[in-house]
C-alpha cells in the first residue's frame, strides 16, 4: 500500500507516485487491492485530534476510495460511522469496519444498492437507530463510465448514472433531513468534471453539475434548521473507479499527469477535507464547493 506522512513538509508532487501506471483494467465496481500501487485511504498515516467527537455520520460509498479514506478519518475523529455500499463489495468494506471499530467509536455496515428508493430511505432510518442519532450525511457514492461516442451511451447508462449519482443522494438528504438536529451537516461529492467535463464523461459531468446546483439550493432550504451543506470537487483520484470503466482504459498510464501537481490524488489527501466540512471548525460555510483538484482550479 502506498503511504506518506501526511504531516511532514514535503514536496507535494512526489509526495505520491506519479504516472506513468500500468494499464490494470478491473470490471466494475472494482477492488483497491487490486491496483497497483495500492491507494492510501490513511490507514497507516491519519491521525485524529476529536474533531468529530460524538459525532454520528452516514457515509456511501465507505468501502473503498475516497469513502473509505472519510470513514477512517471520521472515526479517528471521534465520529460512529454507518457504512453503505453495495453487497459485492462487503470484502473491502469489512476491512474499513475493523478500521472504524480500532478507532475505539461504533461501526455499522449497511450494504444494500442506493439506486433503490426504498433502500435509500430505509438506509437512513436505520442509521439513525442503530447509530442512536444521525448528525452527519457523506454522500461519496457514486457511478462513472467513460464512453468516446453519444452515439455508444445508452439511455439504460444514462439513466443508471443520475439514479445513482443525483436521484439517490436527493432521496438521501430528503430522509436525513428531517431528523438531523440543528448543528448537523450534510457533505456531497461533485467534481471537476462538473466545471472542465471530459469528452467521454459526458452523462457524469452533467450529473456532477446537477450536484453542485443542489448542494447549492439545498444549503439556502435548510440552513433555516441550523444544517449546513456544502461539497468537496476533486480532480482525478486513484479510486478503483477509474480502472474498472471510470476512465478510458489508455488513459490510466497518465492518469493526473495534466494536473499542475503532475499526479492524481490520494483519497486520504481528501479526507482532511471532508473532516473539516463536517465538524464545527467550518460553522460559518454552507454552500460552497471545495476543490480538491491538484492546480486545476475551480471558476
Amino acid at each position: 500500500m502506498t503511504t506518506t506522512n501526511q504531516y511532514a513538509m514535503q514536496d507535494p508532487r512526489t509526495q505520491y507516485p506519479q504516472p506513468e501506471f500500468d494499464r490494470q483494467p478491473q470490471s466494475a465496481p472494482g477492488l483497491a487491492r487490486e491496483m497497483s500501487p495500492k491507494p492510501d485511504h490513511g490507514e497507516a498515516s491519519y491521525q485524529g485530534f476529536g474533531r468529530l467527537a460524538g459525532r454520528k455520520a452516514l457515509i456511501t460509498g465507505a468501502d473503498s476510495g475516497i469513502g473509505r479514506a472519510a470513514a477512517i478519518a471520521f472515526a479517528r475523529e471521534g465520529a460512529d460511522v454507518a457504512l453503505s455500499y453495495l453487497p459485492s463489495e462487503e470484502k473491502d468494506a469489512q476491512e474499513v469496519v475493523a478500521l472504524v471499530r480500532a478507532a475505539g467509536v461504533k461501526a455499522v455496515a449497511l450494504p444494500g444498492d442506493i439506486g433503490d428508493e426504498a433502500f435509500s430511505k430505509a438506509l437512513v432510518r436505520e442509521a439513525h437507530a442503530t447509530l442512536g442519532g444521525l448528525d452527519v450525511l457523506v454522500n461519496v457514492a457514486g457511478k462513472q463510465t467513460a464512453v468516446k461516442q453519444i452515439a455508444d451511451l445508452t439511455t439504460e447508462q444514462f439513466e443508471a448514472t443520475f439514479r445513482i449519482n443525483v436521484t439517490a443522494m436527493f432521496w438521501l438528504c430528503q430522509a436525513a433531513v428531517a431528523l438531523m438536529p440543528p448543528g448537523s451537516t450534510i457533505v456531497n461529492t461533485t467534481s471537476i468534471q462538473g466545471y472542465q467535463p471530459s469528452s467521454t464523461l459526458l452523462e457524469y459531468a452533467s450529473t456532477k453539475a446537477a450536484i453542485t446546483a443542489f448542494t447549492k439550493a439545498l444549503a439556502k432550504q435548510v440552513i433555516e434548521q441550523g444544517i449546513r451543506v456544502n461539497a468537496v470537487a476533486p480532480g482525478p483520484v486513484w479510486t478503483p473507479l477509474q480502472p474498472s470503466g471510470g476512465q478510458p482504459a489508455d488513459a490510466i498510464p497518465d492518469l493526473g499527469s495534466k494536473t499542475p501537481i503532475g499526479r492524481p490524488g490520494q483519497p486520504a489527501e481528501l479526507a482532511s477535507v471532508y473532516v473539516l466540512l463536517a465538524s464545527q471548525e467550518s460553522s460559518y460555510v454552507t454552500g460552497e464547493i471545495y476543490g480538491v483538484t491538484g492546480g486545476n482550479h475551480l471558476p
